[in-house]
C-alpha cells in the first residue's frame, strides 16, 4: 500500500514502476480513503502499543493506493524493494532509502510474510476485485 505521504508527494508511479520493472504482476489496485474501522483492523497487531492511534490517524489522513502483486517470491522480494522500516537505515536503491527520511513517513506498507499478506489482501480486497492473468513477459522472467 502506498501510504498518504507517498500519495501526497506524487510517488505512486515511482512505486508501481519498481514492482513492474522487477517483473511482478499487478492483480489488484484501488485508490481509496481508508475508514477508521479498516485502519484499526489493519493495525490490530499494534492495538496495545502507544503508537497505535497515530498509525490510525495517519493512514486515514489522506488517500492511499492499495495493491496486490503476484510473482515468484513476491513477499520476500518486495521487502527488499521497500527497504528497512527506518528510512535512515534503508539501503540506497530501495524505495525508503531513495524517498524517505523518517519512520512516520516511510511511504509504503508491505506484508512481512505470506500469511500476513493473505490476511491483509482479504481485509482490503474482495475476490471480485482481484484479477487472475498472466503477462506476456512471463517466459522472459521465469524458466
Amino acid at each position: 500500500m502506498i501510504k498518504p505521504d507517498g500519495v501526497q508527494r506524487g510517488l505512486i508511479g515511482d512505486v508501481i514502476k519498481r514492482f513492474e520493472t522487477k517483473g511482478f504482476t499487478l492483480v489488484g489496485m484501488k485508490f481509496m480513503a481508508v475508514s477508521r474501522e479498516l485502519a484499526e483492523q489493519h493495525y490490530d497487531v499494534h492495538k496495545e502499543r502507544p503508537f497505535f492511534q497515530g498509525l490510525v490517524d495517519f493512514i486515514t489522513s489522506s488517500p492511499v493506493v492499495a495493491m496486490v502483486w503476484s510473482g515468484e517470491g513476491v513477499v520476500a522480494s518486495a521487502r527488499k524493494i521497500i527497504g528497512a522500516t527506518n528510512p535512515l537505515s534503508a539501503e540506497p536503491g530501495t524505495l525508503r532509502g531513495d524517498f524517505c527520511i523518517e519512520v512516520g513517513r516511510n511511504l509504503i506498507h508491505g506484508s512481512d510474510a505470506i500469511e500476513t499478506a493473505q490476511r491483509e489482501i482479504a481485509l482490503w480486497f474482495s475476490e471480485a476485485e482481484l484479477v487472475t492473468w498472466e503477462t506476456h513477459s512471463k517466459p522472459w522472467l521465469c524458466e
